[in-house]
């Protein structure tokens, strides 16, 4: 945001956020004077310049001010300070992701539990993914005459089974050859290649077979369903830290965040945004396309291993969001979390920008 302000109204500005942000209460000029070592004459002629210019505003004609979206954005922007977690706090989340390293699938529980007690709100994390499936292996098992149990390993570790009708007498020994004969053919591909294998038969070698069109079918298929769903799951923790800040006293406020973090829909359309970006996220209340996340600001953070295989961290709360410790949290558990996933796949892991 490109806004210039002299120092002493960027000193009020986060000032009045600051205040407001611990307290949820409309910050009088009185409230700073002192603090600033101005009168309360200055502090809020000052406040009336930034209500001018769009980041500041108050709810009726005697009342404190509070900052707009436009407000959080230069705060977070150009004047919030650095609020790294302390060393032992590290040290005591290293020593739980340290202590289920083996445990593929407990990071996603404990990074949203971490990240929901360390931020004091909600978080939300999704699986890793990769960006676009790709195959690795496939196991064809004899279930009985007339089915075929299909085994698909994808490269980021997702297995998926289905079932596929037999020809009758087909033996395991049968069965083998032609999965070697398709993991050959299917090496690393992806869905879209994959497909056209299918349709398409490989030159320089014996025909497919109608049962290995099939068996190439099913698994074109199952690659695209698991990329169409890729973020339907998006695990969350940390509802009881965010119900417990003034915004949701109301019973409307708890049913809508609930729908926003049960129905997982609102979220799933900033996931794409976060998994394209470098760096930490931060989306401010009107500043989301949907209508229904306009009280909420979000913070997501990438993380993952280059290329290969990501998944998003994130927080959801209040506008008024204490954004420095929200922020370092979330780059920080996105860290962790890519250390642990270069870790498993050796490869060169997602360095949270700053």
């Amino acid at each position: 945001m490109h806004l210039e302000l002299n120092e002493r109204r960027r000193r009020v500005l986060k000032a009045v956020i600051q205040q407001y942000i611990d307290t949820a209460t409309p910050v009088a000029s009185q409230d700073l004077a002192r603090s600033l070592g101005v009168s309360s004459a200055t502090v809020r002629n000052e406040m009336a310049a930034l209500e001018d210019a769009g980041l500041l505003t108050h709810l009726h004609t005697s009342a404190g001010r509070l900052p707009t979206d436009a407000g959080y954005r230069f705060f977070v922007e150009n004047l919030m300070d650095r609020a790294a977690l302390s060393t032992q706090e590290q040290r005591m989340i290293q020593h739980q992701f340290y202590q289920i390293r083996s445990e593929l699938n407990q990071w996603i529980h404990l990074a949203a539990a971490v990240l929901a007690r360390t931020a004091q709100t909600a978080a939300v994390v999704t699986p890793p993914r990769a960006y676009e499936s790709r195959f690795k292996h496939i196991e064809l098992i004899s279930i009985n005459d007339a089915l075929v149990l299909l085994v698909l390993v994808l490269h980021e570790g997702s297995v998926k089974q289905q079932t596929l009708p037999a020809d009758p007498n087909t033996t395991q020994e049968q069965l083998s050859r032609i999965a070697g004969r398709i993991n050959e053919l299917c090496h690393e591909a992806s869905a879209k290649a994959i497909a056209n294998i299918a349709h398409n038969q490989p030159t320089n070698q014996p025909p497919l077979s109608s049962f290995e069109v099939l068996v190439i079918e099913s698994v074109a298929r199952a690659m695209q369903q698991f990329e169409e769903h890729v973020n339907e799951l998006i695990h969350h923790d940390g509802l009881l830290e965010m119900l417990h800040q003034p915004e949701f006293g109301q019973v409307t406020r708890v049913r809508e965040v609930l729908s926003i973090l049960e129905g997982g829909t609102m979220l799933e359309s900033l996931i794409p945004q976060a998994l394209a970006s470098d760096g930490v996220q931060v989306i401010i209340g009107g500043e989301h396309s949907r209508d229904e996340l306009r009280d909420y600001s979000v913070i997501l953070s990438r993380y993952g291993v280059n290329g290969d295989v990501a998944g998003v961290v994130g927080v959801l709360g209040p506008r008024r969001m204490a954004y420095p410790r929200s922020i370092s949290s979330v780059r920080y558990i996105a860290g962790v979390m890519s250390d642990l996933m270069g870790d498993l796949y050796g490869e060169r892991k997602i360095e949270p920008s700053e």
